[in-house]
């Protein structure tokens, strides 16, 4: 029986751009398996789109609380995501 899957956006702000933010967490979202996109907002935050198992989606919104060393995150919030995600993760510009 496979899990099933569930979507997630999530927007995080603080120092989150110019810190290696996105690739830190393209890496992550790549190592626990996670299908999606992390991209720079206009305002200063950071949107993580992100698709897989509750147990990754758990691990993944932990980890953006932290983000990379240089990163000062003040708060990350979570919402379901109904859209497309894709199966790969990727930087989006």
């Amino acid at each position: 029986m496979t899990t099933p899957l569930r979507a997630v956006r999530c927007i995080v702000t603080g120092r989150v751009q110019g810190v290696f933010y996105r690739s830190a967490t393209a890496e992550q979202a790549a190592r626990l398996a996670l299908g999606g996109w992390v991209r720079n907002m206009p305002d200063g935050s950071v949107e993580v789109v992100a698709a897989g198992s509750e147990d990754s989606l758990a691990a993944l919104a932990s980890w953006l609380w932290q983000g990379p060393p240089a990163a000062r995150v003040t708060t990350v919030r979570i919402e379901e995501w109904v859209g497309p995600s894709g199966t790969t993760f990727e930087i989006r510009r």
